[in-house]
């Protein structure tokens, strides 16, 4: 398996649309299973993809690690006293899923641990790390992760958001000059 997870993380990386990566990862059936409407930004196959489920709608920013494992148990082996403990019989490596429900956006750099679920209706904040259950309809931040609002409070606060003209939005992953003046005025109000 390691084989093909190398030469499958390399095709991603040749693959410059994330929606095309995104295509690669369901033809090859990469994950256990993968929902309509996804976007995976990453190029990098986790390790034990098959431990991953992720439903419709999911959107996953860049850096967002999968640890479906955990490898302790190579420390815990070569330690004479603590097998000894245990008569000799090694430790193994400690393997678990990671489900992800409906509508769930994953920010940049977060770090999921296994045997976690994230339910539906759910935002996750860049660098979080989630250690644990994550209910439906949560917004979520922090180290580790802790709720801070509902859904439902997301989107009250994002419908009276200042925004953008449609004519100036980013294109083809470029900012035009109207659209970094605009940044720059609504930073500068409210940062002084």
């Amino acid at each position: 398996m390691r084989g093909q997870r190398m030469w499958q993380t390399l095709k991603l990386y040749t693959i410059l649309s994330a929606a095309k990566r995104t295509q690669y990862y369901k033809e090859k059936k990469i994950f256990h299973s993968m929902g309509d409407n996804c976007l995976v930004m990453d190029r990098k196959v986790p390790l034990y993809a098959k431990l991953i489920s992720l439903g419709n709608n999911v959107q996953i920013a860049s850096n967002v690690h999968f640890n479906t494992h955990d490898i302790t148990h190579q420390m815990l082996n070569n330690m004479p006293d603590v097998l000894s403990k245990r008569g000799g019989k090694p430790y193994h490596e400690k393997v678990g899923c990671i489900e992800i429900g409906d509508n769930v956006f994953i920010g940049a750099g977060t770090s999921i641990n296994y045997n976690v679920r994230i339910g539906s209706n759910v935002i996750i904040g860049a660098g979080t790390v989630v250690a644990h259950d994550i209910p439906d309809n949560s917004v979520v931040v922090g180290i580790p992760a802790r709720i801070i609002e509902t859904f439902e409070e997301y989107l009250e606060k994002r419908k009276h958001e200042d925004e953008y003209s449609e004519k100036i939005r980013p294109v083809s992953e470029k900012v035009n000059t109207e659209l970094e003046n605009w940044c720059w005025e609504k930073f500068m109000n409210t940062h002084g």
